[in-house]
């Protein structure tokens, strides 16, 4: 009687990111919702994929009622490509990678010094043409370290080199920089509101700068870094911006978080919090009695700003309780009760071997779903 009472009353809200690598959060919400009715049928489920501003922002925009927009931008590489955009009632979704992501390099190839942001100024530019007044700008998940320069060329600043040329694209380019003048960006932007939206908050320079933290997962050898790094440095130094180079966020993805506080007076915001409030996830939670969060590892840097951290304090705000399904768990149980998570669910509880988690990342969820449900429901 007691298992009846429960089941029948319960209402779950997934509220996940993706599984990089193998499920997208749209996917991610639709095997575990799945699995859990395979258990329990009767249960009401309520699906809100997530994200913190990094890669897939935009899909999990447009999976809770945004408009998709798509755009021919330049590639990091300088080659034309396809970039989205979500848009709703005046607010725009844009993501970075979209248009200077990793995604667009061919396997194996990284291209640190020269990777450009243009089509990410493009991409902006034709948020604001389809009607954006504000523009959450998640950035994350970028090939390039360039500190937004490219993005800024694209809209309307003049980079320039010693004989008054522009600056080669690129990271390694802003060694050639000498003047810098902002005054003839599009003029349509100074009626835009633009949140920063990401899930680190990174200064551009130094230890924990662009370039040192990220440059390697970008295909830097020491040498670039060091090179990158003070050429970050003489940027910040040219456009007399050294305070903001040295705000949080400054540093996030290649650098391009310094640029947008810097050339579109940006408000930095951690991705999840901002997105959260967009998508209504918090009213959501309110509707549930278990919240279910999670994303491919839960490790120590999920619990620094990333979408799962950020659900299961508002759920926990919320004196909701909150359950994690992943990939797999390289945390402690004390680590994640400390985030507000009661229990993680991790493919790995079902397959050891990881390869075969990532490629039957679907049914193994379905089959967790079902697990969770037989606890928790």
């Amino acid at each position: 009687m007691t298992t009846t009472a429960r089941t029948t009353s319960a209402r779950v809200l997934i509220a996940a990111d993706k599984f990089k690598g193998s499920l997208t959060a749209v996917e991610v919400a639709e095997h575990l919702t799945a699995g859990i009715r395979k258990a329990r049928p009767e249960v009401d489920v309520e699906a809100l994929p997530v994200a913190d501003g990094g890669d897939g922002t935009v899909a999990a925009a447009v999976a809770n009622g945004f408009t998709r927009h798509e755009a021919e931008v330049t590639g990091p590489l300088g080659a034309s490509v396809t970039a989205a955009f979500a848009l709703r009632e005046g607010t725009a979704v844009v993501e970075m990678a979209e248009a200077a992501g990793l995604q667009h390099l061919p396997p194996g190839v990284f291209v640190p010094l020269t990777a450009t942001t243009y089509g990410a100024g493009e991409l902006l530019l034709a948020a604001v043409e389809a009607g954006a007044t504000t523009i959450i700008f998640g950035v994350g998940g970028s090939a390039t370290t360039d500190g937004g320069a490219g993005m800024l060329d694209a809209l309307g600043a003049r980079l320039l080199d010693q004989d008054g040329d522009s600056i080669p694209w690129g990271g390694g380019g802003l060694r050639e920089l000498v003047s810098a003048d902002l005054s003839g960006m599009d003029p349509r932007l100074k009626n835009v509101e633009v949140v920063l939206a990401s899930d680190v908050d990174n200064p551009l320079t130094g230890p924990k700068g662009a370039a040192a933290v990220y440059g390697p997962q970008k295909g830097a050898t020491d040498e670039d870094v060091k090179l990158l790094d003070a050429a970050l440095a003489h940027f910040a130094e040219t456009l007399g911006e050294q305070d903001a180079a040295a705000s949080p966020g400054a540093g996030a993805a290649g650098g391009i978080g310094f640029g947008a506080l810097v050339g579109l007076r940006a408000r930095f915001r951690p991705g999840i919090e901002i997105l959260m409030e967009e998508l209504g996830v918090e009213a959501a939670i309110g509707r549930a009695s278990l919240v279910i969060t999670g994303e491919g590892s839960l490790d120590e840097q999920t619990l620094h700003g990333k979408a799962p951290a950020g659900v299961a304090a508002a759920a926990r705000d919320a004196g909701k309780p909150v359950v994690a399904v992943c990939g797999r768990v390289a945390i402690g149980k004390k680590e994640l009760a400390a985030a507000g998570i009661e229990k993680a669910y991790a493919l790995t509880d079902l397959e050891s071997d990881v390869e075969r988690c990532i490629a039957e990342a679907g049914p193994l969820l379905e089959t967790l779903g079902e697990r969770l449900a037989a606890d928790r429901l």
